[in-house]
């Protein structure tokens, strides 16, 4: 079992940055894939980023490759999303998810979610 704990999503205006935590705790291996994934409203859930937790390869959507950053921290236990240059499309519910597949994998793939965090940009 694997447990994810999202957080760090708020309120910003166009052009401000935020950046999302994801704790991780239980049997997690080199071989997972850390994703962020993102909802908004009546839309499908996303892959916005994703990263082996091994480190090294990471995979970002085409719509948010130069603006946001996916990154592991082994020691901590933590998986972060840099978000910079928010645009008001990047508004969703964001969560961080886990899972033995490959970066590009879509969200009915992934085995184990956070409970979600709000990103909202003003334009």
């Amino acid at each position: 079992q694997v447990q994810l704990v999202d957080s760090g999503g708020g309120l910003v205006q166009a052009g401000g940055s935020l950046r999302l935590s994801c704790s991780v705790s239980g049997r997690t291996s080199g071989s997972y894939a850390m994703g962020w994934f993102r909802q908004a409203s009546g839309k499908e859930r996303e892959l916005v980023a994703a990263i082996r937790w091994s480190g090294g390869s990471t995979r970002n959507a085409d719509s948010v490759k130069a603006r946001f950053t996916i990154s592991r921290d082994s020691a901590k236990n933590m998986v972060y999303l840099q978000m910079n240059n928010l645009e008001p499309e990047d508004t969703a519910v964001y969560y961080c998810a886990a899972g033995r597949v490959l970066l590009s994998a879509g969200p009915g793939l992934y085995e184990y979610w956070g409970q979600g965090t709000r990103v909202t940009v003003s334009s």
